[in-house]
Formats: C-alpha cells, sequence, structure tokens
C-alpha cells in the first residue's frame, strides 16, 4: 500500500453511536488527526472513541446537521478532509483509491463517492439508492455547507469536482424502527427549514407531494424490485415527506 503524500483530516458528528464507532474510526486510519463533534452522547461513544490515537472529540449542542459539519470543518488543521457518517464504511478497494487520487501532482478538490445502500444488512439495489452518492473527500479552502440547509445537507464547492470508482458501504438501516424515527427527525428539520424560507403549509401539498414520494421510490426507482425491504423503504421515505409539512404546519401554528 503506497504512503499518502497529503495530510488528511477524519471527520465525524456524533450521538450516541456506540454501535459503530469503533469501525468507523478504524476507517480513519490513514488520517493525521481524527475530530469527533458530539452532541453530548449519553451511551459509550466517546469511551470507545478516546481508545484510539489522534482522535480529538469536541462537544457542541446540536442545532442542525449543517451546522455541526461546519463547525467540524473550522476545527480541522489539514485542508483535506474525509467526511464519514457513523453508518458509512470505506472498503479497502476505496481507501487504496483515495490515497491514489491524492497522491496525484493534479488533483480535484472535491471527490463524489457512491454509495451502497443496506438494510438490516440486506444489500438495496433500487428504491431511489441506485443514484446515491456525496461529497465526502474535499478540501475545506475550497468548500462549504450551505447554511440554509438544516438536513441533507448540501456541500458548495468553489473549484474542481470529481467522483471515486468505488463504493462508500453505507449502513443507513439497523432495523425499521429506528430508521422510522430517523426519518421522521429529518422530515421535522426539513419542515423548519421551509418555515424558515416562508413557505406556506398547504394539507393538498402535503398529501399530493407524500403519495408522488412513494409512487417515485417504489414504481419508478423500482423499489419494487427490492421486495418487502423496497416497499418499507418507499413508505419510510414518504412517511418523512409527510412529517415535513406536519413540522411546518406547527411551526406556523
Amino acid at each position: 500500500m503506497p504512503e499518502l503524500t497529503e495530510k488528511v483530516s477524519g471527520l465525524i458528528i456524533t450521538f450516541n453511536e456506540e454501535k459503530n464507532i469503533r469501525e468507523v474510526l478504524e476507517c480513519f486510519d490513514f488520517c493525521d488527526e481524527i475530530i469527533i463533534i458530539d452532541s453530548f452522547s449519553t451511551d459509550k461513544t466517546l469511551e470507545i472513541a478516546q481508545s484510539f490515537p489522534n482522535v480529538k472529540i469536541i462537544q457542541n449542542k446540536f442545532e442542525d446537521f449543517t451546522k455541526q459539519r461546519n463547525f467540524a470543518l473550522d476545527h480541522a488543521k489539514n485542508d483535506w478532509v474525509l467526511f464519514l457518517d457513523g453508518d458509512e464504511r470505506i472498503t479497502p478497494q476505496l481507501r487504496s483509491e483515495i490515497i491514489e487520487k491524492l497522491n496525484r501532482p493534479y488533483k480535484k478538490d472535491a471527490y463524489y463517492f457512491y454509495r451502497k445502500f443496506f438494510f438490516a444488512g440486506k444489500p438495496i439495489n433500487y428504491s431511489g439508492t441506485q443514484t446515491d452518492k456525496n461529497f465526502r473527500l474535499f478540501r475545506r479552502s475550497k468548500a462549504r455547507y450551505i447554511s440554509e440547509k438544516k438536513v441533507h445537507e448540501t456541500l458548495e464547492v468553489h473549484g474542481t469536482i470529481g467522483e471515486l470508482r468505488n463504493k462508500l458501504l453505507h449502513f443507513s438501516v439497523s432495523d425499521y424502527e429506528s430508521y422510522k424515527q430517523k426519518m421522521i427527525h429529518y422530515g421535522v428539520l426539513k419542515g423548519q427549514e421551509l418555515a424558515s424560507k416562508g413557505k406556506k403549509f398547504s394539507s393538498l401539498t402535503q398529501y399530493s407531494k407524500t403519495a408522488f414520494k412513494f409512487f417515485k421510490a417504489y414504481i419508478l426507482r423500482l423499489g419494487i424490485l427490492d421486495g418487502k425491504e423496497g416497499y418499507q423503504l418507499s413508505y419510510l421515505q414518504s412517511l418523512s415527506v409527510f412529517e415535513t409539512y406536519e413540522s411546518l404546519k406547527k411551526e406556523q401554528n
């Protein structure tokens, strides 16, 4: 394995990630430093994290995902950062590709990672996941998360963009109930985001967008081919849309 010529900061935001933290921190083994921004975990997340070298833990109250991510960027010492979520894993092939890209004399300023989605350990091939990608490796000096986005945070890149061939593994759903709570939480934050932009609640919009989200994931994006898990994923994605408008309605009352 060639040595990495660039120094990279590994970044992660956490809250009660004791099930994930060991495995995800192992993915940062080639990073010069690892920074955890923790929103006051009450489980063993920090105890496990402290057993790793080069880990710096900063606790910061959670307001929204974008603020936490930008807070992490502000505390990294290196220009290059690798930003992972607790439920993401780097394969050996992806690790090699990251090092190969960073060792090139001419590189892009940010790289998309395509993700392979898993539902309770089962790989999902459709249900809208087939084109899922996110920026995970980039220069801090060329990128920032857009402040208006409270959820599904968006990185704005002022520079060149590339993508990696090998996929990041995304174990987003450990079980149905926890994913349901996650999607409801995302919906609440998204509703707050819409309210801050001056959007008005409409029951017609709520029900039509909820129905279309299910139709899009299950039929148009072939969730039906993922079996029971495809149906559940499509339902939970549409539930998140419904909760978005429930949240928007509450913000306006």
